[in-house]
This record gives structure tokens, C-alpha cells and sequence, in this order.
């Protein structure tokens, strides 16, 4: 079964070219060895927001034609447009500019033209004031981010490196608003503090910070043949790690757009014992790069894990059989064949990681999440990119509501969705769920009570502060706020429609 309604036609996600973007591993020699400059992006970025990431950002709508009015010594590759707007972003963000030989502190007049103005950066650069020279940017890896929504983004990761401590110009954050901090640490350093989840550091920083660790630990330290390293890894070989012991592998489904793909998560230590997430493979080739993922994670696979039965989280169990010969786990009412029954206050110990099992029924009768010390395995309570459907008649509105709001009671880590990237600000999302979804049940029971008593009458006035939402799902789920409030007795069915009891 599935959440979407049955007959609704939701197909049609149009998945745009990937955007360019491009960000700057910075590094200078420590007293502990390489040190690499990471930056805590503010509360308000939309794109992991209060998380650990190097400076970046968007190559901008005209940049090729400003670079190609610039007369600057570049590399001459396909990749000099990246540097263009790599030195204009560590320009606005950390203010400075290369100029060859080593990174000068950028004007304060001028930087702060840069931020009100995006056209100063092309004209100065056309005028050659600053001298800026791209050719110390090194391209150390290019990276297309994971399906999780219809946007994805095409980033070149440059590396630029300092020399020593003293060669470090000076670090002015106050003009710019996306990060709020930066840092210096080794590779190590950053990790350890990831791995005790004290630090949010974006994914494909991870990865990078991991190859930079093992072969600095392995060449004694030799920064610049560490680079070069990192700079021949295939980008595909990279694993996406929301967290320590939390692996992602997105699956294409058939899900509720814009989606179109399901997260399956591999929980557990790498190296150890791990348990596979909704694994909602219903094609080989899914399979096989599954089983090559979980290869390369390394450890013990003890089961597939269901968060419930809908039909884009179940896979075909005799493919799944073929990679890993496991039992299924699941709730009792889950809507799926377990081997093993999950209920709430189960404890799932995996090496040194602890998971609980928590049961949320609401979106589906037997909903399952899962919470550690990393965060949340979400399931569809919510999700990372568009919303969250009640399905009538399975699902339960009031039960759905009661459960998020215990879920913001725990105040997880982060959440790992079913759907769409990791929430990063997880107690904001959770509140912002509830408060919604309860303002939109006032609404429902209020156009029931001004005299609309038909679905679709009643779906168009409590979502006419969403002109946007599809007819089709505003009516499926204002039938499932109206059986809530049945529930409670505040409305009641008749041949005619609804209408209020009192």
C-alpha cells in the first residue's frame, strides 16, 4: 500500500541540471600537522544550516561573461570559472584574495561592496584591482550532490594551502552572515569531534576529512602528498555519512513528489554489526549498489529494519535475499512480513551504538523511528524535502500529532528522514510540524462550521492560504483532518456531508 491517494496521478518531478557550485578547502601547516579551516553556517542558511562545512557557495547567473571579460592568470582548464567564483567567495566570506604567491587580506571598503553589490566582484576583477591569480586554486575533487530532491548541485572542491601558521592572514568574519564561526583543526581533531557527535560537519566534508586522516596517518603526514591523494579518489567511492555510524544510500521510488527517492540508512559502527533501513530496492542494479556500499562500510549485516509497510519503503525481500541473506524486522503492524516483532521500548545494541525503538504510529498503525545518541531515523514522521501525507482511514491525525510532539520532547541530535537530506535544526522542525498541521485542523473544523459540509468546499477554504497545494491532496487530507475531529466529536458525517455536533 502507499500513502498517495489511489488514482492520483503525482508523477512528473522534474529534475533540473545540476546547479555549479564550488567551495575552498583551506589548510595551512599546524603545530600538529595539516590544519584545515572549517566554517559553522549560520541558523538561517537553508542548506545545512548550524552545520561544519568549508566557505562556498553558487557560481553566479553572469559569472562566465565576467570572467571572460578578465584578463586574470588562470590555469586554462575547464575549471577556471570554478576558481573565478571560488576567489570571489573567499573573498565575501573570508576576505582574501590570492595573488600568486599568498593570501592578502581584501579591502574592507571593497569586500563590503561585494556583499551589497554582486556586480563589484566582475568589474573590480576587470579593472585588475585586487590582482587575484587563480592559479594556486588546486582542484582536489568535483562532486554531484545525492538525488534528495529535484535540485541537485555540481561542486568543485579547490584547495588552496597557507604554508605555515604565521602565513595566515588575518580572519574578519563580521561583515559576512553565513557562517558564525570559523576553526582551525586537523583532520583528526574535526573527526574525533564528529564521531562524539559534538559537530554537525556537512557530508562530503566528512568523506574528504576521512581520506585526508588515513593518508596522512599512513604517509607521515606528508600534507601536499595527501592532497594529491585526495584529488585521485572517484567521487563515487564516497560514502554519505550523515552521522558516525549513520550511512545513507538513496534508492529510486516511487514516492510522494518531489521526492523521488527513498533513504535507506546503514546503521551501526563501521566495521560491526549494522542493520539495513528500509532497503525499498525493487531493481538489480539498486541491489548491487546496496551490497557494494554496505562492501565497502565493512562490518556484519543483522537484518532489514522496515519503519512500516508502505510500499516505498518495503523492497522485493527475494532480491534483498540475494545481497543479504538476513531476517526482517518490523512492527507487528507494519503491514510486511518480520521475522522478528519490534515494539516500543526495544533496544537494538549494535557494537557500542544503542539505538531505541520507538513506536509512532499516526502516518501509518505501525510506524516505527529510531533514536541514538546521533539522532533520529524519522521514517515519514517528517521529511527533508516536501511533506508528509495522513493517509485516511490507515493513518490517524490526532495519533500523528501526539507523536511529534513526543518526538520534539526527546530533542534529537538531528533527523534522518525518509525523504529528502538531514534535518540539522530537528527540534525547529518537529515544532514547526506540529504547529502547522494544527493550524490547519483549525481551519478544517472552522469551514465546517461556517457551512461547508462537501470535501473538496471544505478543502478550498482551509487551503486557501495555499494556492500551491494539489486539490487532489488538500481534499485526501482534509478528509483525514475531518475523521480526526469525528474522533473527537466535534463534527460528525452524514448522507449530505459534514457538519458540526453542536
Amino acid at each position: 500500500m502507499s500513502e498517495v491517494p489511489a488514482g492520483m496521478d503525482l508523477s512528473g518531478v522534474s529534475r533540473r541540471p545540476p546547479r555549479p557550485t564550488v567551495t575552498m578547502t583551506v589548510t595551512r601547516d599546524g603545530p600538529e600537522g595539516l590544519e584545515v579551516l572549517l566554517g559553522l553556517r549560520a541558523p538561517t542558511m537553508r542548506a545545512f544550516p548550524q552545520t561544519w562545512a568549508f566557505p562556498g557557495g553558487g557560481v553566479a547567473r553572469g559569472e562566465a561573461e565576467a570572467f571572460a571579460a578578465t584578463d586574470l592568470p588562470s590555469v586554462g582548464d575547464e575549471h577556471d570559472l570554478a576558481r573565478f567564483a571560488g576567489a570571489r567567495e573567499m573573498a565575501e566570506e573570508l576576505g582574501w584574495w590570492w595573488d600568486g604567491q599568498r593570501l592578502q587580506v581584501i579591502d574592507a571598503e571593497f569586500r563590503a561592496a561585494l556583499l551589497s553589490d554582486r556586480t563589484a566582484w566582475a568589474r573590480a576583477m576587470a579593472n585588475g584591482t585586487p590582482a587575484v591569480d587563480l592559479r594556486g586554486m588546486r582542484v582536489i575533487s568535483q562532486r554531484t550532490t545525492p538525488p534528495f530532491g529535484p535540485m541537485q548541485f555540481d561542486n568543485t572542491f579547490l584547495h588552496v594551502h597557507l604554508g605555515s601558521v604565521d602565513d595566515t592572514p588575518e580572519l574578519d568574519l563580521e561583515p559576512q552572515t553565513e557562517f558564525t564561526e570559523m576553526r582551525w583543526a586537523t583532520p583528526a581533531t574535526f573527526l574525533q569531534d564528529w564521531r562524539s557527535h559534538t559537530m554537525r560537519i556537512a557530508p562530503p566534508v566528512v568523506s574528504l576529512l576521512q581520506f585526508l586522516h588515513r593518508r596522512l596517518s599512513s604517509n607521515g603526514g606528508d600534507a601536499a602528498e595527501a592532497m594529491a591523494f585526495v584529488a585521485k579518489q572517484q567521487p563515487g567511492r564516497a560514502s554519505i555519512l550523515f552521522a558516525h555510524g549513520v550511512q545513507v544510500v538513496p534508492v529510486p521510488t516511487a514516492t510522494l513528489p518531489p521526492a523521488d527517492h527513498t533513504n535507506c540508512y546503514l546503521i551501526g559502527p563501521p566495521g560491526g554489526p549494522i542493520v539495513i533501513v528500509d532497503p525499498a530496492i525493487t531493481h538489480r542494479e539498486s541491489m548491487e549498489h546496496l551490497a557494494d556500499v554496505v562492501d565497502r562500510h565493512g562490518g556484519d549485516v543483522q537484518a532489514y529494519l522496515y519503519t512500516h509497510g508502505h510500499g516505498d519503503h518495503v523492497g522485493d525481500e527475494d532480491l534483498l535475499r540475494e545481497a543479504f541473506d538476513v531476517p526482517i524486522w518490523g512492527h507487528e503492524h507494519g503491514g510486511m512480513r518480520v521475522d522478528r516483532t519490534l515494539k516500543d521500548g526495544d533496544v537494538i545494541q549494535l557494537g557500542d551504538h544503542r539505538w531505541n525503538v520507538l513506536h509512532t504510529p499516526g502516518h501509518h498503525p505501525g510506524h516505527l523511528c529510531l533514536l541514538s545518541e546521533a539522532g533520529l531515523v524519522a521514517g515519514d514522521m517528517v521529511a527533508g524535502i516536501g511533506t508528509i501525507l495522513i493517509p485516511p482511514g490507515q493513518g490517524n491525525m490526532n495519533v500523528y500529532l501526539e507523536q511529534l510532539e513526543r518526538l520534539a520532547s526527546l530533542k534529537p541530535h538531528m533527523i534522518f528522514p525518509s525523504h529528502g537530506p538531514v534535518v540539522t535544526k530537528p527540534t525547529a522542525l518537529l515544532n514547526h510540524y506540529v504547529s502547522h498541521r494544527r493550524a490547519r485542523h483549525a481551519r478544517v473544523l472552522d469551514a465546517v462550521q461556517a457551512g461547508q459540509s462537501a470535501v473538496a468546499d471544505i478543502a478550498r477554504e482551509a487551503y486557501a492560504d495555499s494556492p500551491d497545494a494539489h486539490p487532489g491532496l488538500a481534499r485526501d487530507q482534509t478528509l483525514a483532518h475531518l475523521l480526526a475531529h469525528a474522533d473527537e466529536g466535534a463534527v460528525m458525517q452524514r448522507p449530505d456531508g459534514w457538519h458540526r455536533t453542536a
